[in-house]
């Protein structure tokens, strides 16, 4: 028994040692608005706010942006899409390094795109995911004549607690594309956005399931981004790679999260280069 003991505590101070050693890799998240502006999300955009960002004056904003991102000198990076369509982001973004794609309005190709190109990258990771529901659940959001579909819907379009939601100041219009960013990745603004996802729809119950609401955010949110996170650990790295995921802001509240806890990713400040001026400028 005391060999046993003693071997098990070697083991763990081997562990500890290891553990101190491991190198971490650095992430830096950039949340950003839907540069097309699809609306699928809760908190919606009215087309008078909306920007064209393919306009000259954006797209030199855009420029600004992906030189203040490029002081990171990431070698890889994440977008929101999923895996499942990589063969045609592959497709797309070797016609745009051969000069034969003109990028289109999302935040994927006008950051992602021309960044990998500026910095050589020869890849863009699909790392988006939908999420897992429980049964339950499932059995009423998928199914139009289940009877308590109706309620949901209801309950999640007409939010009981629309008055306290966090919705992030719509600058990039009034100001810059810059300025916005800069609001949407402040620490504090992230997570005053989480607090969107435990009100409304989170507090839904029915008549078999206090806590229906609760299953439901615990799938369409934490499930999803807890895949996103494993996504985008299984992208092999090698020592001193550095990771630039570019995602919705909203996703900040949870993968920021998940990347500072994790022991294999530190977590870069990302308002640390958008707010940081251009070496030589």
């Amino acid at each position: 028994m005391k060999l046993l003991l003693s071997l098990l505590l070697s083991l763990s101070v081997s562990l500890v040692a290891a553990y101190g050693q491991t190198q971490k890799t650095e992430i830096m998240m950039l949340g950003t608005f839907h540069f097309n502006f699809p609306n699928l999300d809760v908190v919606k955009v009215e087309r008078d706010d909306q920007v064209d960002v393919l306009k000259p004056q954006h797209q030199k904003e855009i420029k600004e942006i992906v030189n203040r991102v490029a002081q990171f000198n990431p070698t890889i990076i994440a977008i929101e899409v999923n895996p499942q369509h990589q063969s045609r982001i592959d497709s797309l973004y070797n016609s745009y390094l051969a000069g034969k794609h003109d990028l289109s309005r999302s935040e994927t190709q006008q950051i992602g795109f021309r960044l990998g190109k500026m910095l050589g990258i020869e890849k863009l990771y699909c790392t988006d995911d939908w999420g897992v529901h429980y049964n339950d659940v499932r059995e009423v959001i998928f199914n139009e004549e289940h009877p308590e579909y109706k309620k949901f819907a209801s309950y999640f379009i007409n939010n009981p607690d629309s008055a306290i939601l966090y919705r992030p100041d719509v600058i990039f219009k009034t100001e810059s594309i810059l300025a916005d960013l800069i609001n949407r990745n402040d620490p504090e603004n992230v997570k005053r956005n989480f607090g969107n996802y435990l009100t409304g729809p989170f507090k839904f119950a029915t008549n078999d399931n206090e806590f229906f609401g609760v299953d439901f955010r615990t799938g369409q949110w934490l499930n999803r981004n807890l895949r996103i996170f494993r996504n985008i650990q299984k992208i092999n790295t090698e020592p001193g790679d550095r990771i630039l995921a570019i995602y919705g802001s909203c996703h900040l509240n949870t993968l920021n999260y998940f990347f500072e806890c994790s022991p294999e990713f530190e977590l870069v400040d990302t308002n640390y280069y958008l707010k940081k001026s251009i070496t030589g400028k």
